[in-house]
């Protein structure tokens, strides 16, 4: 007996029809579609780095050793230290430098400074400092090295028996040899000269306090390190210079993420041309200045050369106890950078576009979705400038200046930008840099790069 099937059609069902699935509606593919996808996501991206990246940099930045909460090491505790600098056409800073270095409480302290090739008052000054300025003895030897006429100045006389062997000397430079840059070649002459088991590479215009040395020797001593690095205070004069140096000083830590040099599963280095205490042994381990000898940013390249070699690194907060006068004025400032900025990216033309972009990206595109985004858009690149301008005024606070200057970040940005862009095509115009009077060929800094 047949059934028949009564009552209304099931919802797949029609009437005397096929049934048909349920479909959503769809959304039509618009130009203001995609742009709305691609803006959520491009600031979804930023707005991810600066929670995830920033708030993690800003948190080790907090968490690195203070020089002030050590306290300075006793006379007999302390190792003995040479102090080395190079110096080329310092004669207006030098003065003020030398004198805090005659006020360093230290017991076993020696300074070797050499005068590169200065064709200004600095050898002179150097000489006459080795007189007068640490009350010790003074002879003139020579030392001929081939490459170099060497004088060492506040050396005691042979058989001198009336006290310790002068704190200061002074090695006078004439001639670069080929294959070295100046300031490379000027500190492997330094190392030679000096017999301290520990190393202190520091700049001929960089001033410490008295206790500066006896604090870094307990860091090292109590966290056990090969090599120590200290961001000092950097002196800033006006609007400009202040806007340019906070903002590089938070790139450089977002960059580099100093927390992590001391972690040995990291490859996060940093070396800061002011302060690096290393251990001689250390030192000679990583090849000396001789594995630096044509790196321009050769003092970052020696932390790198640290943390390659398996030893111990660590960064700390020194503020007012090494204090630098980086470069006078705006103009010197962006002029002063160009052979650095390129050179710090190897010298790789892609990788200035993608640091550019991500400049611009990162530290001016959020500011312009604050004012301009909406919903969503606006949202993101609100938690990205709430994070960035945190960031700066931590940055604005340890470096002692208003943290009003946070609002200058995009402004920053910009500047420094165009300090790269300003590097990169200098020096591919050039076909190289001039450092202190001398060209260096771009093939040979390329093969240089460590």
């Amino acid at each position: 007996m047949a059934t028949r099937r009564t009552g209304r059609a099931g919802p797949f069902e029609t009437q005397g029809k096929k049934p048909r699935p349920y479909r959503l509606p769809s959304m039509p593919f618009t130009r203001e579609n995609y742009m709305h996808w691609f803006w959520l996501s491009f600031f979804g991206v930023v707005a991810f780095f600066w929670v995830f990246h920033g708030l993690r940099v800003a948190w080790g930045l907090v968490r690195l050793p203070w020089l002030r909460d050590f306290a300075p090491l006793a006379d007999a505790e302390c190792p003995r230290i040479s102090l080395l600098f190079a110096a080329r056409d310092e004669e207006e800073k030098l003065p003020a430098a030398l004198a805090t270095l005659a006020t360093i409480d230290y017991p076993n302290l020696e300074i070797i400074a050499v005068d590169d090739r200065s064709a200004d008052a600095t050898g002179r000054i150097l000489d006459e400092f080795a007189l007068t300025g640490l009350k010790t003895g003074h002879c003139n030897g020579s030392d001929d090295r081939g490459d170099a006429e060497v004088r060492l100045a506040g050396l005691k006389p042979s058989g001198y028996t009336g006290g310790e062997q002068a704190r200061f000397r002074v090695v006078h430079v004439t001639a670069l040899p080929p294959g070295w840059l100046g300031k490379p070649h000027a500190l492997q002459k330094a190392y030679e000269a000096s017999a301290g088991e520990w190393l202190l590479f520091t700049d001929a215009d960089v001033r410490f306090a008295p206790d500066a040395l006896r604090r870094a020797a307990a860091v090292v001593k109590q966290k056990n390190l090969d090599h120590f690095t200290l961001f000092g205070d950097v002196e800033m004069v006006g609007f400009w210079e202040t806007v340019l140096i906070t903002f590089f000083g938070l790139a450089f830590h977002m960059a580099n993420d100093p927390y992590q040099v001391s972690n040995p599963h990291s490859r996060a280095y940093v070396g800061v041309g002011a302060f690096q205490l290393m251990k001689r042994s250390a030192y000679e381990a990583c090849g000396t200045h001789r594995r630096l000898a044509m790196e321009v940013v050769d003092d970052m390249k020696l932390g790198k050369l640290v943390k390659q070699a398996g030893l111990r690194s660590s960064v700390g907060v020194a503020q007012e106890a090494v204090v630098i006068r980086w470069h006078a004025g705006v103009g010197n400032l962006i002029r002063g950078v160009t052979k650095n900025f390129f050179a710090a990216l190897g010298y790789n033309l892609p990788l200035v576009v993608v640091a550019i972009c991500g400049m611009w990206m990162l530290n001016v595109a959020p500011f312009v979705g604050v004012i301009w985004g909406h919903g969503w858009v606006q949202a993101l690149s609100g938690i990205a400038v709430v994070i960035a301008l945190a960031f700066h005024v931590g940055v604005d606070v340890a470096m002692h200046v208003s943290p009003l200057y946070a609002f200058t970040h995009p402004l920053g940005a910009v500047l420094f930008s165009y300090m790269l862009l300003r590097s990169t095509v200098v020096t591919l115009r050039d076909g190289g840099v001039t450092w202190r009077g001398t060209f260096y060929p771009l093939e040979e800094l390329r093969r240089g790069v460590i």
